[in-house]
């Protein structure tokens, strides 16, 4: 049983049901998923002359939510990474979207993705250029994560940043061990900045999403978790799986029976596996949520990682 199944079984009512409220992204992740590795994409036929038989090799999708898909390029993308790194201590600073805001963000992914990114970005940045923490530039590479182990949307941005900064040419190493900023300011301020966004998008295109959101959202303290992550290599492998990885594997999903999918995931707090079952209809619209919007970049450097900053970078690391 696999997803591809799933879709090929359930997604014809599906798009007939949701087809007109479904972004073009949704159609094209769900024919690409279903055609994957098919008669549908062509292929090649191999023929051995010394047994005589023939095996037939069909194309992969390709398409980035594909389970089939993408795996291959972890290991690149990760070494790649690794090699940005700074030898310095790393901290991995972890910005959530609060409950109250994730509908409206599923809604408009495109819009309120970006600026979650860069509202936590300007946030981490701002606070680390004072002289009581860090006290200079930093570098950061920023994750977009929006599922939980059951599916459900939980958007937030896992960032890995080493321990220091430079300020003009000067290379300035952290001063803890354990601590990179306060975490409550950061909070504050990031709460501010998306807020801050979001009213300038509404000016700008004549949305009404900042009327959307309860006013509470605006009040309540916002989840910023920092933690020491030694090196950093080892919280660029936990973040390569969910840049290559899609929502749910294959090897998750246990059956398909009476119109209901059983698929197995452990429980974030207590550590121990187990299953769900849901209608088919609520599965796929489960994992559909996390499909991106088409070219949306998951991965972001800021800092002196970005790509205008390499230089910086080069005397840092000097």
């Amino acid at each position: 049983m696999d997803l591809a199944e799933i879709f090929r079984a359930h997604g014809p009512a599906y798009r007939e049901k949701f087809g007109t409220r479904m972004p073009e992204s949704h159609w094209r992740a769900m024919d690409a998923i279903e055609s994957c590795r098919t008669e549908a994409r062509g292929g090649q036929v191999y023929f051995c002359p010394t047994c005589s038989i023939h095996r037939f090799s069909y194309h992969s999708c390709k398409n980035r939510h594909c389970p089939k898909c993408q795996n291959d390029q972890a290991t690149e993308w990760l070494e790649a990474q690794q090699a940005l790194l700074l030898p310095t201590p790393a901290f991995l600073v972890t910005f959530t979207v609060p409950q109250e805001l994730r509908a409206v963000v599923r809604c408009h992914p495109r819009s309120l993705l970006n600026i979650l990114f860069r509202a936590s970005a300007e946030a981490l940045q701002q606070l680390a250029r004072d002289p009581r923490f860090v006290g200079g530039q930093i570098g950061m590479v920023a994750v977009l994560h929006t599922w939980t182990r059951d599916l459900l949307y939980h958007p937030h941005i896992h960032c890995v940043v080493p321990a220091g900064a430079l300020s003009g040419e000067t290379w300035i190493p952290g001063r803890f061990k354990d601590f990179l900023v306060h975490v409550r300011p950061l909070s504050v301020l990031f709460r501010a900045k998306f807020r801050d966004a979001v009213k300038k998008l509404d000016q700008a295109e004549g949305t009404a999403l900042f009327s959307s959101v309860p006013p509470q959202t605006w009040k309540k303290p916002w989840v910023v978790h920092c933690k020491a992550v030694g090196s950093g290599e080892h919280a660029l492998e936990y973040l390569a799986r969910y840049v290559f990885r899609v929502a749910l594997s294959n090897s998750r999903i246990l059956a398909l029976e009476a119109g209901a999918v059983t698929f197995s995931y452990k429980d974030a707090e207590t550590k121990v596996n187990r299953t769900s079952r849901l209608p088919a209809e609520e599965f796929i619209r489960r994992f559909l949520q996390h499909v991106l919007p088409a070219r949306f970049v998951k991965v972001r450097y800021y800092g002196l990682f970005a790509s205008s900053n390499r230089r910086s970078l080069a005397r840092a690391r000097d």
